[in-house]
């Protein structure tokens, strides 16, 4: 099969053809029509995820058809249009058996724990637990965008940041992440302030929804405007972006008992900030992460995609093939762009 391929961290990634996977008991192989460009896949590049093993084929967010099932595997058959989360669970492990699949004790995460979606094939294994089926209108572009950055905005908005109509919601960071963070915000009631240092994006921001913009390049002391706009501070604030700076920002701009939500991955050279515990006491705030969603919360957000109540498709930047997929990884700390870049597969 064609896929992209790196053998060492930082360097070249190639489009060339590699053995094809074959499915185990329990796993079905997806022929990939589409998939998301992440800055998770270029932290694994950096060489920032510890469980990324070289040589190595990138990509988690995807979308295709089946095209084998394991001999174990129920309800599902070649053909089926699926999508999947980008953290797998086992099934089996104390935390899958509470229903919380995206903190798997034995998790799979394809593009890091094993080859990715960068590819003609993946293998996709504990099938029965993580496989999700894909209205049969739904574009596989617009699929692909589901697959991490939209899907951890929704369950660390919905689920984890507990979010209310009425309430003020500060987004640091307009990228895939924060762009889908904003566009659930507002279609559960809330307003919220944008904050990034591109107008591009805050521009974007304000199309699909945000009530204020704040442009952190320009403005000295984002926590104190975004105090200003929201009359007090955000009731909810999401680090979309993950750095020392927006973690920071973010837990600052929250009024009394506020929540903080970190969904953007600390890693490399901005992991561990120094976090103001002082004004986290003092003000009775919550610090809490997101990692991705479990399979079977999906039906809600996709209820909600089929009312028109959200649009994720309006989330797509660029659609490319898998060869320029290759160049835009490796310059994904440039930030360019709008929107989420997909590359798209025959």
């Amino acid at each position: 099969m064609k896929a992209a391929i790196y053998e060492q961290f930082q360097g070249p990634v190639e489009v060339r053809q590699v053995v094809a996977p074959a499915a185990g008991p329990g796993d079905v192989i997806v022929r990939v029509k589409a998939t998301g460009l992440c800055r998770s896949d270029w932290h694994g590049w950096m060489g920032h995820d510890a469980d990324v093993r070289l040589p190595h084929v990138p990509g988690h967010e995807l979308a295709g058809v089946i095209e084998e099932v394991g001999r174990e595997v129920r309800h599902w058959r070649r053909g089926d249009r699926v999508t999947v989360p980008f953290c797998l669970g086992c099934g089996r492990c104390p935390q899958c058996q509470a229903g919380q699949q995206q903190v798997c004790d034995q998790y799979f995460q394809p593009g890091f724990t094993g080859w990715g979606s960068f590819a003609e094939f993946v293998r996709i294994p504990f099938a029965a637990h993580n496989l999700v089926r894909l209205p049969d209108d739904m574009a596989f572009d617009t699929a692909a965008v589901l697959g991490c950055r939209f899907i951890t905005s929704y369950r660390g908005v919905v689920a984890q940041g507990r979010l209310r109509g009425g309430e003020w919601v500060a987004v640091h960071g307009c990228g895939g992440v924060g762009l889908s963070a904003i566009m659930i915000a507002v279609a559960l009631g809330a307003s919220v302030a944008a904050i990034d240092i591109d107008e591009d994006k805050l521009g974007f921001a304000r199309r699909i929804g945000a009530a204020a913009t704040i442009n952190a390049r320009t403005v000295e002391g984002v926590p104190a405007a975004v105090r200003e706009i929201t009359r007090g501070g955000a009731h909810l604030s999401v680090d979309a972006l993950g750095s020392r700076e927006t973690c920071q920002n973010s837990i600052l701009c929250l009024r009394k008992r506020g929540r903080h939500i970190q969904i953007g991955l600390m890693a490399g050279p901005e992991a561990n900030p120094r976090i103001p515990m002082h004004v986290v006491i003092a003000r009775e705030l919550e610090i809490l992460g997101s990692h991705g969603m479990q399979a079977h919360q999906y039906p809600g957000m996709l209820q909600m995609i089929q009312d028109g109540k959200l649009h994720p498709q309006q989330m797509i930047g660029k659609r490319v093939g898998l060869e320029e997929a290759v160049q835009e990884l490796m310059a994904m700390d440039t930030f360019r762009g709008v929107g989420v870049t997909v590359a798209v597969l025959p």
